[in-house]
């Protein structure tokens, strides 16, 4: 039975100005010590926060003991053996523990481009594109500057067949103040440029396919946007875009070999030196 209310436990104990550990709350056989508040409190709490962190604690220690104490009542002592999973549990930790250190230790973190490319070629059903990607570019143009001579220098630029002065432009975008995305070489997804711009593109694939330079705008800015390049869902995505991917199922690979290794290793030896039978 739940001897004292925790409020009162928390008034005539915790609150006491002396330093001897005493008890703040007693449920059944178990009971709480102003000691295991220790902590709890962040620091820089106000009193009165102070105050509702720890009644909030007694009380859910309290209420986990009452739960508790029924579980025990209704489990039979067979249900409440766990001395096997816990064993188990502690023998799976140890050897984590232990491959997680070896892992450390011994892993070769170095993928080469060489590996990449060889993964990418052997694989090319794992690269299928499950969304557009595009290489893009835009500029960000306030409003009131819309009519600017450098804006209109930078729709030329940005709008030619091929962008033939990219550092330029980049120079025009420094110049001029204007928010500036110049970029040939990394992809991303469209849904990504969606986010990033005012668009609002119900077939995306036939969006791309007609649009090479178009430009939108919202409220406050003028957006000047050029697809560098696109790639369709469901076509082979580039090796550039998958390259971390790639590295990351490398080394994913290199993880489980190196802990199998070591498993048949240390098996092999444990045999060799008649460590253990089997009967």
């Amino acid at each position: 039975m739940l001897l004292l209310p925790v409020s009162l436990l928390a008034a005539c104990s915790f609150f006491k100005k002396d330093n001897s550990d005493v008890a703040v709350a007693v449920a059944y056989d178990k009971t709480l010590y102003r000691s295991e508040l220790n902590g709890i409190v962040p620091s820089g709490s106000s009193a009165n926060d102070s105050i509702e962190i720890t009644r909030q604690y007694i009380d859910n220690w309290v209420r986990n003991q009452v739960k508790l104490h029924q579980a025990e009542k209704n489990l039979s002592d067979e249900q409440m053996d766990f001395d096997k999973q816990l064993e188990l549990y502690r023998n799976s930790l140890i050897i984590y523990e232990y491959e997680s250190e070896l892992i450390k230790q011994k892993l070769d973190t170095v993928v080469n481009e060489q590996e990449i490319q060889q993964f990418y070629d052997a694989n090319p059903a794992n690269f299928q594109l499950r969304e557009n990607i595009v290489k893009v570019s835009y500029i960000k143009v306030p409003l009131a500057s819309v009519g600017a001579p450098a804006v209109k220098k930078a729709r030329q630029l940005l709008g030619a067949e091929r962008i033939a002065d990219p550092e330029k432009l980049d120079e025009i975008c420094q110049s001029s103040m204007l928010s500036c995305r110049i970029d040939d070489d990394n992809w991303l997804t469209f849904n990504d440029l969606i986010r990033e711009l005012p668009l609002d593109v119900f077939d995306q694939e036939n969006f791309l396919k007609s649009k090479k330079f178009f430009e939108t705008s919202d409220s406050l800015y003028l957006y000047m946007v050029r697809f560098n390049d696109y790639k369709i869902k469901e076509s082979l995505s580039p090796i550039s875009f998958e390259t971390e991917k790639i590295r990351s199922i490398i080394l994913n690979q290199r993880k489980h070999e190196l802990i199998n290794r070591m498993h048949q290793e240390v098996f092999q030896k444990a045999l060799e030196n008649k460590e253990f039978e089997i009967f």
